[in-house]
């Protein structure tokens, strides 16, 4: 064993750990921005349609791609009605179902960190480095991950946009 894969097994649980205090922070009550919510739209909506630009020619990559994210749009949904909503004189907040989201972060997020550690240890065999498209696992999380971060932004778009449609009627 090298040190250097000594280092990587010592500072990846590091790295997790601080990951998720960092997750769990943003997962608290939010001022509600709308430009937050279209970048998020548009972020995780972009990351769907170049990963599936990726595997149209793999139908098992293609499969998982696309079960992944019907789960984070079922998910996301399920996150958005157990949103706390709130309306003040400082502005617009919310407070997602931090477990859940949470959950869907971490997911990618190991899932990206086991590819470095496939990539890090394939650096010494012949063949080349693994693709991040290659695994219909890596598709399902991606797909799941992007899909409920999508669909929560987009949802709290609609929050925002009724708020503005009431307040034009009164």
């Amino acid at each position: 064993m090298t040190i250097t894969t000594l280092a990587l097994l010592l500072l990846t649980p590091i790295l997790v750990w601080r990951i998720y205090t960092r997750l769990k922070t943003q997962m608290a009550r939010q001022r509600s921005l709308m430009t937050r919510h279209y970048t998020g739209v548009l972020v995780f909506v972009g990351m769907l349609l170049v990963s599936l630009s990726e595997v149209l020619a793999r139908p098992a990559a293609l499969g998982a791609l696309a079960a992944g994210a019907a789960l984070g749009v079922f998910w996301g949904v399920f996150a958005l009605r157990r949103t706390a909503y709130e309306e003040t004189g400082l502005g617009y907040f919310f407070t997602p179902p931090a477990r859940l989201g949470i959950v869907m972060a971490m997911v990618l997020i190991a899932r990206v960190l086991y590819l470095g550690v496939e990539i890090y240890a394939s650096q010494g065999s012949a063949g080349p480095a693994p693709r991040f498209t290659d695994s219909p696992l890596t598709m399902l999380c991606l797909g799941l991950t992007a899909a409920y971060f999508g669909v929560y932004s987009a949802g709290l778009l609609l929050w925002r946009r009724k708020l503005r449609q009431a307040l034009e009627k009164a």
